[in-house]
């Protein structure tokens, strides 16, 4: 096959020695199997992603920091320079994730390289040696949706606990191997404590699961293990190793608008009369 422009760099450098054929392309990135020797991997070659997409990514970005002040000032101006750092950014948090997790026992691709925007990772097979198929592709008898279940809650749990959500996670976005669920895709990753949408985000993902997989088991539909899960880290109690019951009580309190409106007003007043002070102190000196 005629070799992609991407991956032409690596052919040249020695990095891999082949491209042996396309296996998936979207919005993102398109990925290719490759071999590198006698191993077979596969490469993922992003994109680059127009102002349309930068906007999209907002709400992920928030809570991201940037190395260096020059770069955050630059992408807040949104200069050139500025739009191809927060774009490298992009392609690097999915790298640095996909190695931290790695590192953290999860089942994810195993990382072995990144270089020219393009990074190599473990080609994920099923028990015939052929590219694992997608969850959303496959049918499963209903104790292999539970088990699935369990094991990809589990690893939701693990990566919450390292301040991470994946923020994309669905059956598109999960493999499955001759072992189980293997977790893909990581450049929208979610930091939990410092973004604003860290437990809407959280919750799409867990429900996202739960409706895949409950279409084979649906007594799965009536669990709430996002919900669980986001009130324990809350409070500071989540463990990677947490048994979860999926069991949550909602709290169906009506908010007292009325009383929440008067705290605001008389905090308002109060922060009204502390400057008048402030002011007739300064016109006294």
């Amino acid at each position: 096959m005629k070799i992609p422009a991407g991956l032409q760099p690596l052919i040249d450098d020695g990095v891999i020695d082949a491209v042996l054929r396309p296996l998936k392309s979207g919005k993102e990135a398109a990925v290719y199997v490759v071999r590198r020797g006698d191993e077979v991997l596969c490469a993922k070659v992003y994109k680059d992603m127009g102002q349309r997409s930068f906007q999209a990514r907002v709400q992920y970005e928030e809570g991201r920091k940037l190395r260096g002040s020059r770069k955050a000032r630059a992408v807040g101006k949104a200069s050139k320079f500025g739009k191809r750092e927060q774009e490298a950014a992009w392609k690097n948090t999915e790298v640095d994730v996909l190695y931290q997790l790695y590192g953290a026992g999860l089942r994810v691709p195993r990382p072995v390289n990144y270089t020219n925007g393009v990074l190599l990772m473990e080609l994920v097979c099923d028990a015939e040696g052929r590219s694992a198929p997608r969850l959303d592709d496959i049918d499963l008898e209903p104790q292999q949706a539970r088990d699935m279940h369990a094991a990809l809650i589990r690893d939701v749990v693990r990566m919450l606990c390292l301040g991470l959500i994946h923020g994309d996670l669905s059956g598109y976005n999960v493999l499955v191997d001759a072992e189980g669920p293997v977790l893909i895709d990581f450049p929208q990753v979610i930091n939990a404590t410092g973004n604003n949408s860290a437990r809407a985000m959280l919750l799409r993902d867990v429900h996202n699961l739960r409706r895949c997989l409950g279409a084979y088991a649906p007594e799965l539909k009536d669990l709430h293990f996002g919900e669980e899960m986001w009130a324990l880290f809350e409070k500071g109690d989540l463990r990677p190793d947490h048994e979860l019951t999926g069991k949550f009580v909602f709290d169906e309190h009506t908010a007292d608008v009325d009383m929440v409106l008067w705290s605001i007003e008389d905090a308002r007043q109060e922060a009204l009369i502390r400057q008048q002070g402030r002011e007739e102190a300064a016109a006294g000196d």
